[in-house]
């Protein structure tokens, strides 16, 4: 009995991954995602990450304001009715989810009211690896997480600093926790059925020529999608070029002999509701009654 439930749960977790617009090529122009924006703050500080608050940018880190928990399941259901072909409910800041409890309490109220829906996380991965269990009981069933070096010298170029254990790390000590810990986080995801996403900055002149050694690393640790994600130039990185076309091309013909390479990102916001590409609820869905954050 205990291989049939197994089993079961490994078909589920399959096409939930297939039905989902940003891990599956073919779901992508059919089926929509709804963002909850419920986790404001952060433990780890880009150096290309500008969190912003407004209507207008088209990015992640960026939401009209902050959804209190408790009004989750109301806006998923209003959700639906601006968009019955949302398939997926997931958390993507505008901080990391991890970062506080908000986004666990509010996958345990969705995923109840809601089972058949999709629960989706995105995380930078450093709470990763003591949060799964917790997350699969909440019905996460796939999840992405953004790995954008795995050698401590290029990521200390990329990453200020890491809140661990109550502490700001920097440096090389910081590059070899974060980088640890979100290997050890996918490794644990992919033994508890969850489908891993990967998602990489690329940075030209930082990490370009370092996306093949990123895509064996995730791969060898069990991501099962690998997605590349161009630089949008802000913050301490607002001087850098995004990458061409063609430097883009390299990266994922570099990654594909690893992994899966999913080419259809839309850079979406923390508040997006919609098909991807075809349409965008967030103003209807979350009018006025959202609070602005702090950026803690």
């Amino acid at each position: 009995m205990g291989n049939v439930t197994m089993e079961s749960e490994t078909t589920r977790t399959l096409k939930a991954s297939q039905i989902h617009p940003c891990f599956a090529s073919g779901a992508h122009n059919k089926y929509g995602r709804l963002h909850l924006p419920v986790s404001a703050s952060c433990n780890i500080q880009c150096r290309f990450c500008n969190r912003a608050f407004n209507r207008d940018e088209k990015r992640p880190g960026v939401t009209s304001g902050i959804l209190r928990p408790e009004d989750a399941i109301r806006t998923v259901s209003r959700a639906l009715e601006l968009c019955p072909r949302i398939t997926v409910v997931g958390i993507a800041g505008p901080g990391d989810t991890l970062a506080s409890d908000a986004a666990l309490e509010v996958f345990r109220a969705v995923h109840a009211s809601y089972p058949d829906l999709i629960m989706c996380l995105s995380t930078n991965g450093l709470m990763l690896p003591e949060s799964l269990e917790d997350l699969v009981g909440a019905g996460v069933r796939t999840v992405t997480v953004t790995v954008n070096a795995v050698d401590a010298a290029i990521l200390e170029k990329i990453v200020s600093f890491i809140i661990f254990q109550g502490m700001r790390v920097t440096g090389r000590e910081m590059g070899e926790i974060l980088i640890s810990r979100q290997l050890e986080g996918i490794r644990r995801a992919g033994a508890l059925g969850v489908t891993v996403k990967v998602n990489t900055v690329l940075i030209p002149g930082v990490n370009d020529l370092h996306i093949e050694d990123i895509a064996k690393e995730a791969g060898d640790a069990g991501a099962d999608i690998y997605n590349i994600i161009p630089l949008i130039p802000q913050h301490e990185m607002a001087h850098i070029a995004p990458p061409d076309c063609e430097m883009l091309g390299r990266a994922r013909a570099a990654a594909q002999k690893y992994v899966e390479v999913f080419h259809h990102c839309r850079h979406c916001r923390a508040d997006a509701c919609g098909i991807p590409g075809e349409n965008d609820f967030s103003r209807e869905l979350y009018g006025e009654t959202m609070e602005t954050f702090s950026h803690g």
